[in-house]
């Protein structure tokens, strides 16, 4: 990526809901170039999506937590399917270290939680579960700064793109 790409990144962060038209205005790049540039990122996997961002707290689900998962030997796919079907189950990562499996899980209360927790350890799939509940968020979700700090400081391929 370089900082074309950053700049168009983050300013679709900034306005989710904007068009290519709008999007070049604001870059000072052509349409069409913005256009291909963001085909290219999609094609190659970088822009995933344009869903729009939940608040979990506004939604009803307030409680988050992380928990590791050591599961027993052979049940990675049994503890994944397992995962997957619980909806609160926000996001699951093989792991190094003492755990096989980080989660995310959202919960509507601590109750909720605690039956997530209770319906994980009776799986017979996880040998055991250690779990840490969130307080507050320190820093929010995101990749904008590492984008930032990896584009190339030299020219950019669009030679209309003057980074701001």
């Amino acid at each position: 990526m370089d900082q074309l790409d950053v700049a168009l990144v983050e300013t679709m962060q900034a306005h989710p809901r904007i068009g290519d038209l709008e999007l070049s205005r604001l870059t000072n790049v052509a349409r069409a170039t913005v256009q291909s540039r963001l085909a290219k990122l999609e094609a190659a996997g970088i822009i995933t999506g344009y869903g729009p961002d939940i608040d979990l707290t506004a939604a009803g689900h307030p409680v988050l937590a992380f928990v590791t998962l050591e599961i027993v030997q052979g049940s990675l796919d049994a503890v994944t399917t397992e995962l997957d079907s619980l909806p609160n189950v926000l996001e699951a990562y093989i792991t190094s270290g003492s755990a096989d499996v980080v989660c995310k899980i959202a919960a509507m209360s601590h109750e909720d939680l605690k039956d997530t927790l209770l319906h994980l350890s009776q799986s017979g799939s996880v040998a055991r579960s250690t779990s840490v509940i969130v307080l507050s968020e320190l820093v929010p979700p995101r990749v904008l700064p590492m984008l930032k700090k990896g584009a190339a400081d030299g020219p950019s391929r669009s030679p209309a793109f003057t980074p701001r």
